[in-house]
């Protein structure tokens, strides 16, 4: 009974929207003398790196039997174009502290001016 059973794999983004990955049908075949035995087995299956940030979100492996239905808990990914870039404000702080410095200068410069005459 246990021995036909399909795995699927599917992702969840943010919005709740279900995307299907890959499905295989596995059906296993019990070797004499060790029926009635639980077994366990492994699949892997590789994400190949997202193509784009869109493939941010929850990602899940499903496994149906006849009857009987069984999911991960889930593993979240989250993808990110060219990864994490630090803003500079350098160059913004420069030209304020420079326009305010010539400002104050060219204010001074007057009123020297102004007083002298």
């Amino acid at each position: 009974k246990y021995t036909n059973f399909l795995i699927s794999y599917f992702w969840v983004n943010s919005l709740g929207q279900k995307t299907s990955i890959y499905s295989t049908q596995r059906n296993v075949i019990i070797p004499s003398g060790q029926e009635n035995k639980t077994a366990m087995l492994s699949y892997d299956h590789v994400i190949m790196s997202p193509e784009n940030t869109f493939s941010t979100g929850t990602y899940y492996c499903k496994v149906k039997w006849n009857d009987i239905q069984q999911m991960g808990k889930g593993v979240y990914i989250l993808a990110r174009g060219s990864g994490y870039v630090e803003t500079s404000h350098r160059w913004e702080i420069l030209i304020t502290l420079s326009a305010l410095l010539a400002a104050l200068s060219i204010t001074t410069t007057a009123l020297l001016l102004w007083k002298r005459k």
